[in-house]
């Protein structure tokens, strides 16, 4: 049975391991060994996205409405497929332009505008929190509230 400090424990030391990547992909970064230019890194970026991201949202989905939960999967697939070409521009435009994030991409694209790159930035955070914080707390709160309150041996066994 898991009791909650030991779910707590776990998650720190789980955020802990995550920091430690991060500082050492920017130790990396700072001696011009970066881990971002690794093909390893980008498809592993891409699996997270096709597996745990989408695992939440797409199974109760397609649980509640059948097979709307198909343009989950249908967009980065397409991606693959046919997104290449546009996605070769975009770098080329990012290269010339020196550009790191969307808001410079678009920013750029618009004589370098600050305002546009601030408010570019601002639409993209708030148009990813409410998703991205309704998953999370969505999967946290499933798997806390499991082990926690119906723990194995508690649960009935079915005949």
């Amino acid at each position: 049975m898991l009791s909650g400090p030991v779910i707590i424990t776990v998650a720190f030391l789980y955020l802990c391991v995550l920091f430690a990547i991060a500082y050492y992909g920017d130790k990396r970064a700072d001696q011009g060994r970066s881990l971002i230019a690794n093909p390893s890194i980008y498809a592993l970026s891409i699996a997270v996205y096709c597996t745990s991201w989408t695992f939440y949202g797409s199974v109760g989905r397609a649980a509640s409405t059948g097979v709307d939960f198909l343009p989950i999967y249908l967009g980065p697939t397409l991606t693959f497929i046919a997104g290449w070409f546009v996605i070769r521009k975009i770098i080329r435009i990012s290269k010339v332009n020196r550009t790191t994030s969307i808001a410079d991409f678009i920013a750029s694209r618009y004589g370098k505008s600050f305002q546009l790159g601030g408010l570019v930035t601002v639409i993209a955070v708030v148009g990813i929190l409410p998703a991205g914080h309704g998953i999370l707390c969505r999967a946290v709160h499933g798997r806390v509230r499991n082990p926690v309150r119906n723990p194995p041996h508690r649960r009935e066994r079915a005949a």
